[in-house]
């Protein structure tokens, strides 16, 4: 009898991949995981490698490719500080709900433990920033540690998995036949949606006159942006968004209330505290849309809908906590609605909406004299692109210039970090976004402390000719530090205060475009060039040295204390 093929672990890897219909891995090669790149030779016909400048550039590049194409993000790193490179991006993942496949070699099962060359516990650095993580030290375990790995990542709350594999295993000889995983004991990612709790938010709703409805990253998680644009049309309840929500529904429809938060719109704030119902979808009551919980929504019942039952109950007590995909929620829910908002409560945010507008947005958007603003830039850019580009974003307050000045219409087109707030961020990110959707025109905005933390990301966007559109806001001071020390510390710019490289000179030297503009007479020519350039290029722009992000929720205070201005 002909004994069964054998392949070696590191094919075994690189075949598991190719079953989960991968097509794309950011990595970074190195000596413990040289057995799979050497294989990976050999599959250049079916898996594109992206090779970054740092690891942590592989692992955010792997987050915003998953969140624009809807598919798990797929990353390698060497053992030792190729692996510990990755905490950061793991970390970033983690919060934001992304699903990504770290693989990271490790030294041989034999030196396991003994302090052996760039070996690194992988397995407890990993633990508590994963969905899931597991090590590998024999062939025969690669195929159903993948396979494990894709199921939990893409079920229930989506997030990152480690799968830390040694040498020895990547180099022996086993039988590959790789089983996708449809369920695990033990594990129920998808939770009953119960007909009580339909029942009980149709009862509420009806007896409600001032709701409103939080929607947060769940909904773009769960494709559910088409359902929620049905129910706010349907109900004519005000929808507010959190950051990672940004998105999920078009700014244009006219139940779109704006961003919450700490830097968010005026209008949704302020009338969080008078909302009499609050239907949180999605999101999970972060401290940043909250501000002081003891005064947070104290008029209002709270419905919270959530695949992670540990969100329930855990900031905001909830009047109802729905344990539930937010999809089948909105599925369930839409048919059985008989209730349509007074649209003098959606009077009041249109009210205070032009207050704002007076008082900021336009402001920022159209100044009539001194430097350029970033408000203005990034308001140019959604009219110059028909508000179709996807927009990354650094940390910062160059992001919250771009999430509050871009009118976002399409799903999954504002691409930041939300819950760990990772600077440098930006630039890996914007490869990763320009990589899944080659279609589109990616736009990073980002400030110039963040953009030089993971500058050498030039290297690839030059090597692989993507076409990313970089925007540096330059005011020479780690900006929102500075803010703070404005605000907070009497002008006391410890260590903010940042004198910067020439930027266009360093794009040269990766033979990317680069330009610098500083006059407002110039910024409309400065950015069409950008936008038209035929590959990567690189506009610094030279901003208003101490200009400040308001409105602002100032720490300790209550939402609907909100600040217009200083």
């Amino acid at each position: 009898m002909k004994e069964p093929l054998k392949i070696t672990g590191a094919e075994a890897i690189l075949s598991s991949l190719i079953k989960e219909n991968v097509d794309t891995i950011f990595g970074y090669p190195g000596g413990a995981i040289m057995p799979i790149y050497d294989k990976l030779f050999d599959k250049f016909h079916k898996l594109k490698h992206i090779l970054v400048r740092h690891e942590q550039g592989a692992a955010h590049a792997a987050q915003a490719y998953a969140m624009v194409t809807g598919k798990p993000g797929v990353c390698f790193a060497t053992s030792g500080p190729g692996a510990t490179n990755l905490i950061t991006g793991i970390t970033n993942a983690n919060l934001d709900s992304i699903p990504i496949i770290f693989i990271t070699a490790q030294v041989s099962s034999t030196l396991l433990g003994t302090d052996a060359f760039q070996e690194t516990d992988m397995i407890s650095l990993s633990m508590p920033v994963t969905k899931w993580n597991y090590q590998v030290t024999k062939a025969n375990e690669i195929a159903d540690a993948i396979a494990k790995a894709f199921f939990f990542a893409k079920t229930g709350r989506p997030g990152p998995v480690l799968i830390d594999i040694t040498k020895d295993a990547q180099n022996e000889l086993t039988e590959f036949n790789y089983k996708k995983i449809k369920s695990i004991r033990s594990y129920n990612p998808k939770p009953e949606l119960k007909d009580e709790d339909i029942r009980t938010t149709l009862l509420l709703m009806q007896s409600s006159k001032k709701p409103l409805l939080l929607a947060g990253h769940g909904i773009l998680l769960a494709n559910a942006t088409g359902q929620l644009e049905a129910f706010v049309n349907k109900t004519k309840i005000p929808v507010a968004v959190t950051l990672l929500g940004k998105s999920a529904i078009c700014e244009d429809n006219p139940y779109y209330a704006g961003m919450l938060g700490m830097h968010g719109n005026y209008a949704p704030n302020v009338l969080t505290n008078e909302a009499d119902l609050i239907i949180a979808a999605g999101m999970r009551f972060d401290d940043r849309v909250t501000g002081d919980l003891s005064r947070y929504a104290k008029k209002a019942r709270i419905i919270h809908i959530d695949i992670d039952k540990a969100e329930l109950n855990k900031n905001v007590k909830a009047d109802i906590a729905i344990h539930a995909d937010i999809k089948d929620f909105l599925d369930e829910i839409i048919p059985a609605i008989n209730y349509s908002a007074d649209k003098r409560w959606l009077e009041q945010f249109r009210k205070l909406e032009k207050i704002e507008q007076e008082k900021v947005i336009h402001k920022e958007c159209f100044p009539e004299n001194g430097k350029i603003r970033s408000g203005e830039v990034i308001n140019r850019l959604s009219v110059k692109t028909a508000r179709e580009a996807i927009i990354v974003t650094d940390v910062g307050q160059n992001q919250m210039m771009g999430a509050r000045y871009y009118k976002y219409k399409y799903p999954n087109s504002l691409i930041t970090s939300g819950g760990l707030g990772t600077m440098g961020f930006g630039l890996p990110a914007a490869m990763g976004a320009q990589v899944g959707r080659p279609d589109k025109t990616v736009i990073l905005i980002t400030g110039d402390g963040g953009f030089q933390m993971t500058a050498q990301e030039l290297g690839t966007v030059f090597q692989y000719n993507l076409p990313v559109k970089i925007v540096i806001f330059n005011n020479n001071f780690l900006g929102m530090v500075r803010q703070w020390q404005q605000l907070f510390n009497n002008n006391r710019y410890a260590e903010t205060n940042m004198p910067t490289p020439d930027f266009p000179l360093i794009a040269k030297a990766f033979g990317i475009e680069g330009a610098v503009v500083k006059d407002r007479a110039k910024l409309d020519q400065a950015l069409d060039k950008m936008l038209n350039h035929n590959g990567p290029h690189l506009l610094e722009v030279k901003i208003e040295k101490e200009a400040n992000v308001f409105p602002m929720i100032y720490p300790g205070m209550a939402v609907d204390e909100i600040i217009l201005e200083p």
